[in-house]
């Protein structure tokens, strides 16, 4: 099995709570961005944004979006649960926020817009795992939260956040999950 094979083969997420969250290189942080944007992009419209925090946005977002929009949303709150959401991204070392921003186009469909945006989220957690760093690809609440697209420069009703890429250093390898049984999702027609 070549490296290639086997990355696939075996790749894995590390959830979010289990990274440690320091340094990442900054030349690997651009070999993981510039693999992101090489994606399926039917007429090179670049419909989507890469908006890159670390350091201490982490902790600004956490407190002052994230924090602040589930204690609006959630008025009794336990403390436990607000500790949790005051700490979201910095449990990663650096978080790349996916937007998809489709563009009006006479021939290219939203949804294939949608699909690369998406495509993007899965170049750019691959390649940091192929460099050995913990990565998840994460929605979560906030995904779906207007202050926090607007926040990263997105457009309501527009814009959509498509994912969180959160990157870090592994506390421990993975154990595999179950995935899904090949002949209940593989159809040859």
């Amino acid at each position: 099995m070549s490296q290639t094979d086997n990355f696939f083969m075996k790749r894995r997420s590390v959830v979010a709570k289990k990274m440690l969250p320091k340094p990442i290189d900054e030349n690997d942080l651009k070999k993981i961005i510039n693999a992101g944007i090489r994606v399926p992009d039917h007429g090179a419209l670049n419909p989507w944004k890469i908006i890159v925090i670390k350091d201490d946005k982490l902790k600004t977002i956490d407190e002052e979006i994230i924090l602040s929009e589930y204690k609006r949303e959630n008025p009794n709150a336990g403390l436990q649960n607000l500790e949790i959401e005051a700490k979201r991204l910095q449990r990663a070392s650096v978080v790349l926020a996916v937007l998809s921003t489709p563009v009006e186009h006479p021939k290219i469909s939203k949804w294939e817009m949608v699909l690369s945006s998406g495509a993007m989220c899965m170049n750019l957690l691959s390649c940091a795992q192929s460099l050995g760093y913990a990565a998840q690809w994460l929605t979560e609440w906030y995904a779906y939260n207007n202050k926090m697209l607007q926040y990263l420069g997105g457009r309501p009703k527009i814009d959509q956040i498509s994912g969180f890429i959160y990157i870090g250093h592994k506390v421990e390898e993975p154990t595999e999950r179950r995935r899904p049984d090949p002949e209940k999702v593989i159809f040859y027609i």
